[in-house]
């Protein structure tokens, strides 16, 4: 496989994960030119789907996440970003964006 597969929209997912602790610690969308800058820069760089814009994480909290290494799934519609984060992952403060366990109250 050496083609990435992004879909309709020209994304696919970008799933950040910490190096150290393997904890996940947030997913977003990544254009092809996000994917650039993150491999260019070294520094994770997403799509927002809401802002339709490029952005780079921690652009504004100056909590980036450092990227060490990329992989790619099988089917080459997923990127791991192996990352080391400089502060908190998630706009919340918490360190990573999966800290809610999901009950009926997220069920419609």
């Amino acid at each position: 496989m050496n083609k990435l597969k992004f879909n309709s929209k020209g994304l696919l997912t970008g799933v950040a994960q910490d190096i150290d602790s393997r904890q996940v610690l947030m997913v977003a969308m990544m254009n092809a030119q996000a994917v650039s800058l993150t491999l260019e820069t070294g520094l994770a760089h997403f799509w927002s789907r809401s802002r339709e814009k490029l952005w780079l994480k921690g652009e504004t909290s100056g909590n980036v996440l450092d990227v060490k290494t990329v992989k790619v799934d099988c089917d080459g519609d997923v990127l791991l970003l192996l990352v080391k984060p400089r502060g908190p992952a998630c706009h919340t403060g918490k360190t990573s964006c999966f800290f809610s366990e999901l009950d009926n109250n997220y069920v419609e």
